[in-house]
């Protein structure tokens, strides 16, 4: 069973930030659990990611609906969409590693779901409404890191997109069996001890489920 982990990070590369301590932290129990293994890993912020635009993937889709052909920088971004959703199909778990932005998921991270929530490929249209094709065992989870604390039941909660959007894309858009979500959160308030343990706990807890 293929690991895929997707760091929706901007600086995907800076080891102090609490997203990526905890993506260390994800490697190391996997690596603890699976020796023999090595997840794949995707930072989104170092690849060209086509974008919902009129230049991009807009005229992509216009014209291959119309069967019309392609530029050449056409013909480029379809063939990284294509080979995206590939890639993340081929892996049956998914683990997204992202800070909050805003209250919500990182633009880039938002990009990389339009080049992979495609119909016909992770769910099609029925009469009776969308039907999710990701069926054959897939699961994902969700590491965030965030300034605030949403699990306090206070001013903050109702304002907890990020995690209720990305589990409805991927349970109920593309029928995944599971989606865990583990939370570095109050980074601007507790000290970064308080933080990483907390984490590691929620870590801990939802590991094995996500493996079996």
């Amino acid at each position: 069973m293929k690991t895929l982990i997707i760091n929706a990070h901007p600086s995907f590369n800076n080891k102090e930030s609490f997203a990526n301590q905890m993506q260390e932290r994800f490697l190391k129990k996997y690596k603890d659990t699976f020796p023999n293994d090595t997840p794949d890993i995707l930072n989104l912020y170092d690849i060209a990611l086509p974008r919902i635009e009129t230049t991009q993937l807009l005229n992509v889709w216009n014209k291959q609906y119309a069967g019309e052909t392609m530029t050449a920088e056409e013909q480029h971004l379809a063939q990284i969409t294509a080979e995206l959703l590939a890639q993340f199909k081929a892996h049956q778990r998914i683990v997204i590693i992202s800070p909050l932005h805003n209250f919500n998921i990182t633009s880039r991270l938002k990009d990389y779901i339009d080049n992979i929530l495609i119909a016909r490929h992770t769910f099609k249209y029925t009469s009776e409404g969308s039907v999710g094709l990701m069926t054959d065992n897939y699961k994902a989870l969700y590491i965030q890191a965030s300034g605030s604390i949403y699990t306090n039941d206070d001013r903050y909660q109702h304002l907890d997109f990020a995690p209720r959007y990305l589990k409805a894309m991927f349970k109920e858009m593309m029928a995944f069996d599971e989606f865990y979500t583990v939370r570095a959160q109050g980074t601007a308030r507790l000290s970064k001890e308080a933080v990483l343990e907390h984490a590691q706990q929620d870590l801990n807890e939802v590991f094995k489920a996500f493996y079996n």
